[in-house]
This record gives structure tokens, sequence and C-alpha cells, in this order.
């Protein structure tokens, strides 16, 4: 497949447009990832697959030894970053889907992400009665609808599309190498 990829910048021969070769299609018409096949992409996953193992020991680990209650010395400050990072990925991912950006789903997969984290945290610190209901009915209530929501925007925005031509750039295109519409 070639594309057509227009660059801005000083005046070429193609008068600023030049040909690119995609990468062949794998299965299902779907791109293939950079990492995918490759010697170096391979020993990555290996290596991520590697650090999830050693994690196991070490939750045992924290499970046996950490207090069940502590004091902390800047908590307010933590809940705000999280909620500051929470907002920067909602609106992010709002901004990105108002202009029909593709990598919306990279924001929207953050955004389920720390909202997920948030719901967790907020139910699993707060005292019993009313705090823990008050924290569960948020979790329910908002947080992990929102955070589904997100997750299926990561989810849509990952999907193959079929092939995307720019009529503007094609009638260009043949106007350049002097081609009829039909080939």
């Amino acid at each position: 497949m070639v594309a057509v990829v227009a660059r801005p910048g000083p005046p070429s021969r193609l008068s600023g447009t030049t040909v690119r070769r995609r990468p062949r299609p794998g299965p299902h018409g779907a791109p293939v990832p950079i990492a995918r096949g490759t010697a170096g992409g391979r020993r990555l996953g290996w290596a991520l697959i590697g650090g999830a193992a050693a994690l196991v020991p070490w939750m045992w680990m924290l499970a046996a030894t950490m207090p069940s209650t502590t004091t902390v010395s800047n908590w307010s400050a933590a809940w705000l970053g999280l909620d500051a990072m929470e907002a920067a990925a909602l609106l992010g991912t709002g901004v990105l889907l108002v202009r029909r950006d593709p990598r919306h789903g990279l924001g929207a997969a953050a955004a389920a992400t720390l909202l997920a984290v948030d719901a967790w945290f907020d139910v699993m610190t707060a005292a019993p009665g009313a705090e823990r209901a008050m924290a569960i009915a948020l979790a329910a209530g908002v947080e992990l609808p929102v955070a589904a929501l997100c997750a299926v925007l990561a989810a849509r925005a990952l999907r193959p599309r079929g092939p995307v031509i720019d009529h503007e750039m094609k009638d260009r295109w043949q106007r350049l190498v002097g081609s009829t519409p039909d080939g």
C-alpha cells in the first residue's frame, strides 16, 4: 500500500507531497504493531511477564509484614494528586473525543485506570459505617460506571478500521502524476 502524506515545509518537486509505504497489514487487515515480530518486542514482553511474576512473592511479603493501620503525613496531597490526574485524563479524553482524534483511547484508558484505582482506595481506606457506605455508593454510582465508559472508549479506539481515503489528497496526487480517477 502507498499513502500520500502532505508535509509542511518548503515546496518540493511534488508540491509538498511525499510517498510513504505503510506497514503490511496483519491478520484481519489490522496493522501490525512495531514490537510484534521483532526480537526486542518479544524480549520486552518476557520482561513484563517476569515483572508480573516477581510481584507475586512481593505481595505475599507485604501482606504478612504491613501494619493494618498507619498515619500518613501527606494524606490530602496524595488524594488531591490522584483527583488531579483523573481530571487531566478526563479532560484530555474529552478534548480529543470532541476533535474526533483516535488518540482519545489513550486518555480513556488512563482515566479508566485512575478511576478504578480511586474507587478501590476510597472504599478500602474508608472508616467502617457511614463513611464506608458513602465510599461504596460513590464507587458504584459514579467512579466505576465512568471507568467502564472510558474502558469501552479505549477498546473502541483500538479496533482496526478500514482504509481511509483522503479524497482531496487523492485528487491532488492524480493531478500531479497525470493519472485519471479510474487509474
